[in-house]
């Protein structure tokens, strides 16, 4: 059984340099990760992004989608395709609009077109 004073070592990584960090942030978000999975899978490897000066959504640029954004698109795609087949379902009917005025306020308040 290991000591108390071995347990309390850490590992000491090296400090990736800016290009490295880039890579790795790029490289999760080809595995289809978002933005806040990638910080989390990140600081889980040991690496913050506070210490670098980016931000993974700077990183990922025109790629990020903000999650809100995208998980309301979902639902009314969900929504639509229930419609197609429950023509007559006036809740649903109403939920589309509510829907697609939620996703027209989330897209004037992060200016995306």
């Amino acid at each position: 059984m290991p000591k108390k004073s071995e347990k309390k070592q850490k590992i000491i990584q090296e400090k990736l340099t800016l290009g490295e960090y880039e890579k790795k942030v790029l490289a999760l978000a080809e595995k289809g990760l978002t933005s806040e999975k990638i910080g989390e899978e990140l600081k889980k490897q040991g690496i913050h992004s506070k210490e670098y000066e980016k931000k993974v959504s700077q990183i990922l640029g025109k790629k990020y989608i903000s999650p809100d954004l995208k998980n309301t698109a979902e639902k009314l795609k969900k929504i639509e395709k229930h419609l197609e087949k429950n023509k007559q379902d006036k809740r649903a009917m109403r939920e589309r609009s509510r829907i697609f005025s939620q996703i027209r306020k989330i897209k004037k308040y992060l200016k995306v077109e």
